[in-house]
């Protein structure tokens, strides 16, 4: 079994904590991806798992086996890193085989766990070729392949596809998908790229300054965020996030009203809120439309800036407050700057947070 559970997890560099208590289980055979800016400490907490860094305080468990003190090598875990770390003077062939040459396994073993790895990645052809006649995403193919050799319990990703150009980057990350449903094993990806937790993940873990912020499926976060920071963290475009005044409340409804906004009745799960309090509302830009239906809470602005990329239109409105509100339309619209626009949107796709005094000095 390869389930991987995290209680209390702590990493500590003298009287700088970097891990704050971290409780994550991970289920065998699950894809859980680390997401979170710059600094979170997720490349910490993987490097943690993997060996490569100690442990100050909790419990880490692969399987039925408490692992704080085990060697990297026998944790039964494989590594892919950010740099593709892969020897130039060595073949793809060689580079591949490097771990089972290091613990000693017989030629006819290199032979056929390489020639697996191979056929799995689609790089037969390249198995004669030097890393210097590679692309960047066939040695990224050469990194993945030598961990796949060693048939690890659990694979670690660590920013792995960071090096690469946008249009490798979604090849790569349609590859990694597709291997983890090869391979059936427990992989754990770190990134900073929400798209990639997004597409890729059975669960998502979000970080933020060395502490989860929530945990769940992709989706469960994408519509029920916990909180401000994970609402604007994923999605792209990020989250509009308004600054309101709740007028009155009506059972689980919140009516809320701003400058350059109609009064909208909300959903009021996040509170409890009271009536003449602050709260922020939450708009996801692709839930914003230009129709005039009834029923609907209207946004009131002027252009600012207007993207068309073919299939949809990417649109900047400033409210009457002078703050901008981002709404992506899906088709093609042709707006004037400056011309004046009503945006709608759709009350039971809203969110309402209780508002946060470190978010409200960057509000928007």
């Amino acid at each position: 079994m390869a389930r991987i559970t995290l209680k209390g997890l702590k990493k500590s560099y003298g009287n700088a904590h970097v891990i704050k208590g971290v409780d994550i289980d991970i289920e065998d055979g699950e894809f859980c991806v680390f997401v979170g800016p710059s600094g979170c400490g997720k490349s910490t907490l993987l490097r943690m798992i993997a060996g490569l860094e100690d442990i100050s305080g909790g419990d880490l468990n692969i399987g039925d086996l408490r692992v704080n003190d085990l060697p990297p090598k026998d944790r039964g875990v494989a590594m892919v890193f950010q740099s593709y770390a892969i020897f130039p003077h060595m073949t793809v062939r060689e580079n591949v085989a490097f771990g089972l040459t290091v613990s000693g396994a017989s030629k006819q073993e290199k032979e056929a766990k390489v020639a697996e790895a191979a056929r799995i990645l689609q790089m037969e052809h390249l198995l004669d070729r030097r890393p210097s006649q590679l692309s960047g995403g066939q040695r990224q193919r050469v990194a993945i392949g030598r961990a796949i050799v060693r048939k690890p319990r659990v694979f670690l990703f660590d920013e792995p596809l960071s090096n690469l150009d946008a249009a490798l980057r979604m090849d790569m990350r349609m590859e990694i998908g597709k291997l983890h449903q090869q391979l059936g094993a427990t992989m754990i990806y770190v990134t900073h790229d929400q798209v990639e937790a997004m597409t890729l993940a059975d669960k998502i873990v979000v970080l933020k300054d060395g502490l989860v912020q929530q945990i769940g499926a992709p989706m469960d976060l994408y519509h029920n965020p916990s909180n401000l920071f994970v609402a604007g963290f994923l999605g792209a475009p990020s989250m509009n996030f308004i600054t309101v005044q709740v007028t009155a409340i009506d059972g689980d409804k919140v009516l809320v009203s701003g400058p350059g906004l109609n009064d909208v009745a909300v959903s009021g799960k996040r509170g409890p809120f009271t009536v003449g309090q602050t709260a922020i509302l939450g708009l996801r830009p692709q839930y914003l439309g230009v129709n005039d239906d009834t029923g609907l809470g209207k946004l009131h602005g002027k252009v600012a800036l207007s993207e068309r990329l073919g299939a949809e239109t990417v649109i900047e409105v400033t409210q009457a407050s002078g703050l901008p509100v981002i709404a992506t339309l899906s088709r093609d619209v042709v707006f004037d700057v400056g011309s004046d626009v009503n945006l709608s949107f759709d009350p039971d796709h809203a969110h309402l947070f209780q508002p946060d005094e470190s978010f409200t000095k960057n509000a928007h």
